[in-house]
């Protein structure tokens, strides 16, 4: 039996983020064996995964990633059992690297992308350690991945929730205790990094329902006008007026009530910086135009 050395129990905690007598535990259990070590630490993690099976996860954080280079985008909602845990570096960091694999899957939903390979950090474990990208950790699923951080934890964690974009231009945000976020896509030349986020911000701020006029529902917008003409009917200071007057008076207050639904027509939450500013005006200045955004919540009931 090879013995097992303080700096072999290191080089794998370094390895797999686990706590060093579970490290120590592994090399035991597999004769200093470093790969067969990794997976037996997986496999534990595996079973403390299925042991809290039927914990409730209503706390979480969200997590986006995009590249506008490939032009893709990712948002997930990741779930825990506790705030606490929601707001470790651990969980932070699983949310952010789901995210980014995410958007370069092509999983249809959550239990697909659960058994795809996660390649990706091990690659960057291993070169961050100086060591070939062909390492065992990272070899297997994105469950796996997720079991990782379960067994730093000790809490069940989901993947609730995804979506991938991909062939615009993106930009996103995350506020800062990680229960909101937003991917936003744009259509356009190039992409301002800056003002993509401020808009992001903007919209995990005031939820609009609808990115553009034309985005809104015919039946909706037939019931904003409705409520504007029964306005206007019925305010006596209207009575008399020419019909070209009453147009532009119509014109005006549903502008007025589309400001409250479409985020185009709105004025950029942040006035300091984009004073008496539309976002729409706000993107069409730097060559932008919306095409959708995704808005995700820890704990929202998808509609």
């Amino acid at each position: 039996m090879a013995t097992v050395t303080p700096q072999m129990v290191k080089q794998l905690r370094e390895r797999t983020d686990q706590p060093m007598g579970l490290c120590k535990q592994a090399l035991d259990q597999n004769e200093g064996d470093m790969d067969k070590a990794i997976m037996w630490l997986q496999q534990q993690n595996a079973k403390m995964g299925v042991k809290r099976e039927a914990n409730e996860t209503a706390e979480g954080r969200i997590g986006v990633s995009f590249d506008n280079a490939k032009k893709v985008g990712a948002i997930v909602e990741m779930r825990c059992e506790s705030a606490p845990s929601a707001k470790s570096d651990q969980f932070i960091a699983l949310a952010n690297e789901i995210a980014k694999f995410a958007a370069t899957s092509k999983a249809a939903d959550v239990p697909a992308m659960l058994v795809e390979p996660f390649k990706e950090r091990a690659d960057a474990a291993a070169s961050a350690a100086g060591m070939p990208a062909t390492m065992t950790t990272g070899k297997g699923t994105v469950l796996d991945r997720i079991n990782e951080t379960v067994g730093v934890i000790r809490e069940k964690m989901i993947l609730q929730k995804f979506k991938r974009l991909e062939g615009g231009i993106y930009g996103g945000y995350v506020h800062h205790d990680g229960t909101v976020g937003v991917l936003l896509e744009c259509k356009g030349a190039a992409a301002n990094e800056e003002l993509l986020k401020d808009v992001a911000t903007h919209i995990a701020a005031l939820n609009p329902p609808y990115a553009t006029v034309a985005d809104v529902p015919a039946d909706v917008m037939e019931k904003e006008k409705a409520i504007v003409k029964a306005d206007i009917d019925n305010d006596p200071k209207n009575a008399g007026k020419p019909a070209n007057i009453l147009e532009k008076i119509a014109e005006g207050k549903l502008r007025t009530r589309l400001a409250e639904i479409v985020l185009t027509e709105q004025q950029v939450a942040n006035e300091m910086k984009y004073p008496k500013t539309t976002v729409g005006a706000a993107l069409k200045k730097a060559g932008l135009e919306p095409v959708r955004f995704v808005r995700f919540k820890v704990g929202a009931v998808a509609l």
